[in-house]
């Protein structure tokens, strides 16, 4: 087999593919097996007929479809194999020459994987940042647990600061009068102080007895989650339906008692310390890693295909639908609030997109360099830690597919390959763990 590669362009290979006769005698002989079996020839038995007899008695365009479609799938995948093209989508193919199994070329464009040429990426440093929890941080959780414990009875006062109040509510544009989708609610409890709301929300219900209600107007803040409420005026009604008095336990022993399998409260405390720490850490190693291969990424030249970003937009449309969807929202009045369409949202998640594909492909690259490999034993454990974690059999079984089981082992490499590169990149500097001190902010 002959093949001759040019580049189109940086993310399109062009492949001239021709057939040696030993491969055009191997894969008619296979076809006529194929479908030698599936006909009857009068005094044989079904598939037992002479391959000459059964080359003459088949339908002429049955079998030479047959015979250049299995060429061809047999030239195209030795082809990207040799002259290692790595395809993103379907190939464009154009037949240029045939002669019924004596003669076959043809044409494949392929939307492929660009050169990646990487910069001397052991030589960037980065130094990992410390991580810090205050005896603040500690404090908080505590007071969260202390809320959930606490006792809490109805009174018939007005509500104070630290009270837990009833609410029904709903919210409309100031400007309009029209009512605000999910700036409503029933029955919603409402802790006050706790800033759960838009600020300046609870501090309007301190003061209201069971059964008041009370209308005021708010700004919502202009980085607010939702865009279409960003800075917007809100008239709100509402009415508390009842007031509760909190009372918080105190944090002593008997507390930690309740809250876990704990002695003391000092033992609770360090607990909390050591838990807060771990949760940091995770995430200040997980931000480290993200920096440091961005920067790579950064320094690195990447022919991205078109085909990979596309893909990874609708791969996180798709999550963003399912996000919305649970929420009770439909996916037209997220574009709605969002004041964009359909094309102008996919759009608008396009350079994310495309430097997670260019960011995948710089991390692709560098374990082929380094040699990274996961082994049938890595694959197994990592697959057993996962069923540990997951109860529902429908759930084990996904993790048996062999699909899933090839993502699983890519993330694996991807793990690998950032542990050589954090490890090079921080050489020499230290974990910073800060503890036991007053936040300053």
């Amino acid at each position: 087999m002959q093949v001759t590669k040019s580049q189109i362009n940086p993310t399109t290979v062009k492949l001239i593919i021709q057939a040696d006769q030993e491969l055009l005698d191997s894969v008619r002989s296979e076809v006529l097996k194929r479908l030698g079996r599936t006909i009857r020839l009068q005094g044989f038995r079904q598939g037992r007929a002479p391959m000459a007899l059964v080359e003459k008695s088949l339908d002429q365009n049955t079998y030479q479809s047959e015979f250049i479609d299995t060429a061809l799938n047999k030239m195209y995948g030795q082809a990207l194999l040799d002259q290692k093209v790595r395809p993103v989508a379907q190939p464009k193919v154009n037949i240029t020459k045939f002669v019924p199994f004596t003669t076959l070329e043809f044409e494949a464009e392929i939307p492929a994987i660009g050169e990646v040429r990487l910069p001397d990426y052991k030589k960037i440093k980065l130094a990992k940042p410390g991580v810090e929890v205050t005896d603040k941080d500690v404090s908080d959780v505590l007071d969260n647990l202390r809320t959930r414990l606490a006792d809490k009875k109805e009174v018939k006062r007005e509500a104070r600061d630290g009270d837990e109040v009833w609410i029904d509510f709903e919210g409309r544009d100031a400007s309009t009068g029209e009512p605000i989708k999910g700036a409503d609610g029933k029955d919603y409890p409402l802790a006050l102080g706790s800033n759960t709301f838009i600020p300046g929300f609870e501090p309007n219900l301190v003061g209201l007895k069971a059964g008041e209600d009370k209308e005021f107007t708010l700004t919502f803040p202009k980085d607010y989650g939702v865009k279409a409420l960003q800075d917007r005026k809100v008239t709100f009604k509402a009415t508390v339906t009842k007031v509760n008095e909190v009372e918080k336990p105190k944090v002593d022993d008997d507390f930690a008692k309740k809250v876990g399998p704990f002695k003391t409260a000092a033992e609770l405390k360090a607990d909390i310390k050591k838990q807060i720490t771990a949760e940091r850490q995770a995430q200040t190693d997980r931000d480290y890693e993200s920096a440091l291969l961005e920067q790579i990424t950064s320094k690195s030249e990447v022919a991205v295909p078109k085909e990979l970003v596309d893909e990874e937009i609708m791969r996180l449309e798709r999550e963003e639908r399912q996000n919305i969807a649970y929420r009770g929202q439909t996916w037209q009045e997220h574009l709605n609030e969002e004041g964009v369409t359909e094309e102008g949202h996919r759009e608008k998640n396009r350079p994310g997109a495309e430097m997670r594909v260019r960011a995948g492909l710089v991390l692709a690259e560098i374990a082929e360099k380094e040699q990274v490999d996961v082994t049938a034993d890595e694959l197994k454990r990592r697959i057993a830690e996962l069923k540990s974690q997951y109860q529902d059999a429908a759930m084990q079984a996904e993790l048996d597919k062999p699909e899933n089981q090839r993502d699983i082992a890519s993330r694996i490499m991807s793990e690998k390959t950032l542990n050589i590169l954090v490890g090079s990149a921080s050489e020499g500097e230290g974990k910073k763990v800060i503890t036991n001190r007053q936040s300053s902010r």
